[in-house]
Parts: structure tokens; C-alpha cells; sequence
């Protein structure tokens, strides 16, 4: 017994017909057999007159005839072929000529009424059913269409993948394509716009995959999928239809991002096969001068070794593969550096593949949500080893972890930093948390309100990365963040050759005036800490310190630091000690000096003081002995002299009182004398003998020195 057809229509619905025929009679007899069958009639006598109403009103049904003035009926149906909306409406061709009825066929007629008519019977079961198949097609279509551009939605496009693959036997091409920066133009020009856009992207596809024989979809968003027969030149074929797309919407901007996977491997699953053109996509991230990228034999082994670190992520968490290194963090604002906090860095020793860096494998695990299985293991051991030093040392090193984007939308995630405390017997002012700026900037709200909730539980918040771009200086006033912490390479371009420092020094006076300490990451060098001191920054990370340690160096390093700190410390204390007596000495000295060179000017004859050393350096002369020399100033004294006592010799005399000089300078008896004669040369060229008597002694400050009394005895032995 043959199963009964089951149909969406519903004869209490009323559909409107379009008759077109340029005879009258046709029209009326039409009419007449259609009338009291639950349809709106409406009528036209030509193909424009046809068209102009389908463009204005929604026909359910076109009766058409083909041979017509102004614009026939294979005419229409060729402007209704070219338009999406029209396209779906069903036509039977009403003609004589069977010849007509392939090609109208070809144009998308839906069924044929010959001329003459046959019994009203047929012609209304006709009607009704080719009305019946056209909304059950719609139906269908539109659970697997996308409504706004008509394309497959991603669920049909890859069934039809899969039969497109069976009916082929040729290599085949996976494309995506989306539009670069697309929230943009939203919100720049509005969605309107944004949907006229997308409609007319679609629509090239459409034309130009459909000639190639492929297939295309609209993924999400601006996102579309294309599958067919292998072609080359893609680049330029995407750079007309940029081209195309620029000429329909007037807009020079629009940039597409193309992925192509060339000659797909059809042992995949056809989700796996666009993923692979999604990363040739991905990595013109950042370019401006590309607009399709490929996925080749680099990006496959990258694929398979992501693949492999995800596989082997179980095992790793169970076996303790991941380690936890720890990076100081030091405040640097007193005269000696003292260790404030640390901050704790993962790091996967594989047994087979051996130490895989952080950058590898922390962005994949964030891609596919096993970020929070990590971040979870880091912080309970970062917490236990908090302890463990605590116990140790006595005091709280703190530790700051960091909470990825995907940790703050867990709903169980304070939850889990109570465990952890609850576990360590810690404080939440011992665990720091690190949320990097980029969380901040998506779904902020959300974000927002997670850690205003874990703020409340008392724990401290560093906005990690700053400077990477994502947001601006206002951002750092209404966000709520209790330190925040510059982005290590935002640190290292400020301080390459040629560049300032100015975007940093404005940063830390904007946290300074909200209370907000400012960590730098990623210092390297001592001129780099002494800048960033002078610019008012609380605290320092980077190599210029320590590179990122495990716990077992880590621990030494603490009392390494301790030992240091102390040293430094007593250090310190000494030198404040002896600034004091400095202190002290100084205004000795000065009283001292004060009475000294009273006494001096008072002293019948010449007198100097000069250091008991190799320098033999002049430290004063009184007024006597500048005259001695025909000198006003000591300026002009010491320009004569060169201000040492070898400059007060005659030159030819200096050797001779060597022995007495060497004498001097070796002896460590104070209260020493010695009487020497010598000739001097004035000023004025003059040549005169001198008397030296000098006393050895000792200056508080100043060490031992010579004490000489001079006196000008070349009259006593000229006759």
C-alpha cells in the first residue's frame, strides 16, 4: 500500500497568483477555472508588467505565458533566475510549442499547462501541487540556509561536501573567507549596512564557485565557506572579486583574509579540512599587503605537534611533567634592591620531546580549554611552596599566578581559590593573581564583576601585559586592579636605540596619582633599572636579577638575598656611621682650618701644607709665601707650581734633596723634622735660595702631612 504524501499547505492560507498573458481570453479563462479555489488573482500582459508586480507583492504562484510584446516569458524568467529574492518563486509555462519546454526548463520553470488548456481538474491540481512542492522546498531550505544571504549553513554545506567528494573524482580546494576587521564596519556603518554587505559577498561567491562547480556557505558572521575543484591563482581570482565587492558598495576599505587548503586530504573529516584553512587565514593576522594564505608542510607539522602536546596533556598532569619557576620581583625605590614577591612560570619537561616553552603550548591550551586544568595544577602548587618557604624563612614571599581569560568565565572559580588557600593555610594576600589587559577588553563586564567578587576575598589583582595595545590610559582609572604590571616587550622597544621613554614615564605618573604600583617586567640591565627608578617605578622583573628559577634554586636565591641584604644592610649602617662622623669631622675641621690659617698669616716668614705622598700635593699657602713666589693669588701660585712641592724646587736643585723627600714620604714616625736649603723660581723669572724647615704630622681627614716653614735667605749669602 503506498504511503500517503504529507504536506505543509494549508488551503485556509490565501496565496496569490500572477497570470501573465498578453490575450485577454487566456487571462479570463484563467481566472474563471482558479476562482472560488482560495487564491488572490492578479494579472499582467506582459513580461514588464509581470515583473513590476513580483517586485512589489509576494506571489505564491506565476502562470506564464512565452511568447509576449515588451518582455517575453523566457525574458522574465531569466531576470527572475538572476534575482535571489525572485528566484524561489515558482512558474508554469503556459505554451503550444513543446519545443519551448527545455529551455524554459533550463531557466527554472517549475511545470508546463499545454495550449489549449486541458480540463479545469488538471489545471487546479497543477497549480496546488506545484504550490505545495514550492513550500515544502522552502521549508526545507530554510532550515538549511542561512536567512540573511540564502547560502548552506555549515551543517548541509558539509553533507553536500561529502556527495560533491562521491560525484568528483578530482583534488578539491577548502577556502574560507571572511572580512577583515568586520566588527568594525558594524559598528561604524550599522548592521543594515553590515547585512547589505555580507548579501553582496555571497553573492559573488556564489557566482564565481558555482562556475568552478563548487559549493559555498556562510559559516558565521562574516565568515564563509567554499569547496571546490582544485584551482590555482587565488590570489588573483580573490583580488577581482575584492574588486567587485568594492565596486558594488563604494566602500575602498573593505579587506578580505582568505585560507586556502590546496588539494585536500579526503581522509579527513571535512570540519578538519576547513579548520586547516582557518589556519592559513590566522596567520595573516597583523599583514597588510596579503590577502590569502595557505596551509602548507610547516603549518601541518605545527598541526600534528599541537596535536601531540594535546594528546599527551593527561599524562603529563598525572606523571608531574610541569614544573613551577619562579621570577623575582624587587622593590627598588629604597638605596638597597629587597625582594618583595615572585611570580610563578610554568614550564612542561616532556620526557620524549624535553623542555617545550610556555609560548607553544599555553596559547594552544587556552584555545581548547585545557588552560584551566593547568592554571588550576600552578596554583595549588604555587600556594604549597608559599608554605613550605614560609615555614622555612618565617616570613611570606608572595606569589602572583596568573588567571587566564578562559579560568575568569569558570563559574566554580572562587570556589577553587578558597580550596587552595584553604589547603595551604595561606592568605589571599599571599597569592597574587595576574589577569593580562586582553581579558579585560572582552566582555569586561563579566570580567569586571569576577574580580571585583575576588577582591572582595581579599586578593590582590595585577593588570598583566600592560601595553600590548588592547586598551587605553583611561582604561587603568575604571578598572578595578591593585597593581599594574608593563608588558616585557613594551619595556624592551622603549629602551631600544632610538627610542623614549615617555609613554612609560606618563603611564607611571597616571598609576602614581591613583595609588596604583607599577611593576616593570623584563629589565635587563642597570641603566634600564636606574631609569625606570628615576621615573618613580615600584618594582622590578627581569634578568637584570634572576631568570625564572625552580623552587629548590629559587630557595637558594632567598638566602642568598638574605645574606646579601644583611651585608648591604651593615654596609649601609657603616657608611651612615661614618657620614655622621664625617659630619662631625667636617665642622672640626672647619673650626680647626679657621684657627689654623689665622695662626698661619701670622707667622713670620713662609708657610705651606702639602701631603705626605707621591702626590706631595700643596693643601694650603699663606700669604707670605705667595709673596715669596711674586704671586697676589693662590690661583697664580698653584698655575706656577703646578701645586706640588716638586714645582716649588728649582729643578736643578730637586735631586739633590731626593734622598729627603723619598725620606719623608717613607717614614711613619710623626712628629718628624727635617731642615733643607733649596732655589726657587719667582714669577718674575728671579732666582732666589730658600730655607725649608718642615714638621711632619697628621690631620684628622686628611692623613699625614708636611708642615713648612720658608724663608728667603738669599741675602744672607751673597756678599
Amino acid at each position: 500500500m503506498p504511503t500517503a504524501y504529507h504536506t505543509n499547505y494549508n488551503p485556509a492560507v490565501r496565496r496569490s497568483v500572477l497570470v501573465v498573458d498578453d490575450e485577454l481570453i487566456n487571462r479570463e479563462m484563467l481566472g474563471m477555472l482558479l476562482d472560488g479555489e482560495g487564491y488572490d488573482l492578479l494579472y499582467a500582459e506582459n513580461g514588464q508588467e509581470a515583473l513590476d508586480i513580483l517586485l512589489t507583492e509576494h506571489i505564491s504562484l506565476v502562470l506564464l505565458d512565452v511568447l509576449m510584446p515588451v518582455l517575453s516569458g523566457t525574458e522574465l524568467l531569466l531576470r527572475m533566475r538572476g534575482d535571489p529574492a525572485l528566484r524561489r518563486v515558482p512558474v508554469i509555462v503556459l505554451t503550444s510549442d513543446s519545443a519551448l519546454e527545455v529551455e524554459c526548463l533550463r531557466l527554472g520553470a517549475s511545470d508546463f499547462i499545454p495550449k489549449p488548456y486541458p480540463p479545469a481538474d488538471i489545471i487546479r491540481a497543477r497549480v496546488r501541487r506545484t504550490i505545495e512542492l514550492s513550500e515544502d522546498r522552502e521549508l526545507i531550505g530554510s532550515t538549511e540556509r542561512d536567512p540573511l544571504t540564502g547560502l548552506f549553513n555549515r551543517e548541509f554545506f558539509y553533507r553536500y561536501c561529502e556527495q560533491l567528494d562521491r560525484a568528483l573524482n578530482c583534488p578539491m580546494d577548502a577556502v574560507l573567507v571572511d572580512i577583515h576587521r568586520f566588527h568594525i564596519i558594524n559598528e561604524r556603518s550599522g548592521k543594515a549596512w553590515a547585512d547589505r554587505l555580507l548579501i553582496s559577498l555571497a553573492e559573488l561567491l556564489r557566482t564565481h564557485v558555482h562556475k568552478e562547480g563548487g559549493i559555498v556557505c556562510r559559516r558565521e558572521a562574516d565568515t564563509f565557506l567554499a569547496y571546490l575543484p582544485h584551482r590555482e591563482d587565488y590570489s588573483g581570482r580573490f583580488e577581482r572579486l575584492r574588486e567587485n565587492l568594492t565596486a558594488i558598495t563604494g566602500d575602498t576599505h573593505i579587506r578580505l583574509r582568505v585560507g586556502v587548503y590546496m588539494n585536500v586530504d579526503k581522509t579527513l573529516l571535512i570540519e578538519r579540512r576547513f579548520d586547516r584553512a582557518q589556519s592559513a587565514a590566522d596567520q595573516l593576522r597583523g599583514s597588510f599587503n596579503k590577502t590569502v594564505g595557505f596551509y602548507d608542510d610547516e603549518m601541518h607539522r605545527k598541526e600534528l605537534f599541537a596535536e601531540q602536546l594535546i594528546e599527551a596533556f593527561p599524562t603529563a598532569l598525572r606523571e608531574r611533567q610541569f614544573t613551577v619557576f619562579y621570577q623575582p620581583k624587587f622593590d627598588i625605590r629604597g638605596s638597597i634592591p629587597r625582594l618583595a614577591s615572585a611570580e610563578a612560570q610554568v614550564r612542561w619537561n616532556h620526557p620524549t620531546l624535553g623542555m617545550i616553552s610556555p609560548a607553544v603550548f599555553i596559547p594552544l591550551f587556552e584555545e581548547n580549554g585545557l588552560i584551566l586544568e593547568l592554571d588550576c595544577y600552578v596554583w595549588r602548587e604555587a600556594a604549597v611552596q608559599i608554605r613550605r618557604w614560609k615555614d622555612k624563612f618565617g616570613f611570606t614571599v608572595p606569589v602572583s599566578v596568573n588567571v587566564s581569560r578562559v579560568d575568569m568565565y569558570d563559574p566554580l572559580l572562587l570556589d577553587t581559590f578558597r580550596s587552595v588557600l584553604k589547603e595551604a593555610g595561606l592568605g589571599a594576600k599571599e597569592l597574587m593573581l595576574e589577569i593580562t589587559e586582553s581579558a579585560y577588553t572582552q566582555d569586561s563586564n563579566q570580567i569586571v564583576d569576577t574580580v571585583n567578587l575576588l577582591r572582595e576575598l581579599g586578593f590582590r589583582i595585577e593588570m598583566d601585559d600592560f601595553g600590548t595595545g588592547y586598551s587605553s590610559l583611561n582604561m587603568i582609572s575604571s578598572l578595578p586592579i591593585d597593581v599594574l604590571k608593563l608588558d616585557m616587550q613594551f619595556i624592551r622597544d622603549a629602551f631600544r636605540e632610538g627610542r623614549d621613554t615617555r609613554l612609560i614615564e606618563i603611564i607611571i605618573e597616571i598609576a602614581e596619582y591613583l595609588g596604583v604600583p607599577v611593576v616593570a617586567e623584563g629589565v635587563e640591565t642597570r641603566e634600564q633599572l636606574l631609569a625606570l627608578k628615576s621615573m618613580g617605578c615600584h618594582l622590578i622583573q627581569g634578568y637584570y636579577f634572576s631568570k625564572p628559577l625552580p623552587a629548590a634554586e629559587f630557595e637558594s636565591f632567598i638566602v642568598k638575598h638574605l645574606e646579601t641584604l644583611h651585608e648591604a644592610e651593615e654596609a649601609e649602617r657603616k657608611r651612615e656611621n661614618g657620614r655622621r662622623n664625617l659630619q662631625s669631622g667636617r665642622v672640626m675641621q672647619e673650626q680647626l682650618s679657621a684657627t689654623m690659617e689665622w695662626l698661619a698669616e701670622r707667622i713670620p716668614g713662609g708657610f705651606f701644607i702639602y701631603r705626605n705622598d707621591a702626590s706631595q700635593r700643596i693643601l694650603y699657602a699663606n700669604r707670605e709665601m705667595l709673596r715669596i713666589f711674586g704671586c697676589e693669588t693662590m690661583e697664580e701660585f698653584t698655575f706656577l707650581t703646578g701645586g706640588t712641592f716638586a714645582g716649588v724646587v728649582h729643578p736643578d736643585d730637586y735631586a739633590t734633596i731626593q734622598s729627603s723627600i723619598i725620606k719623608q714620604i717613607d717614614n711613619e714616625v710623626l712628629e718628624m723634622k727635617d731642615y733643607v736649603e733649596y732655589r726657587i723660581v719667582r714669577k718674575d723669572g728671579a732666582v732666589r735660595r730658600v730655607s725649608d724647615y718642615g714638621h711632619l704630622t697628621e690631620l684628622t681627614g686628611v692623613g699625614k702631612v708636611f708642615c713648612v716653614f720658608i724663608s728667603d735667605i738669599t741675602d744672607r749669602i751673597e756678599p
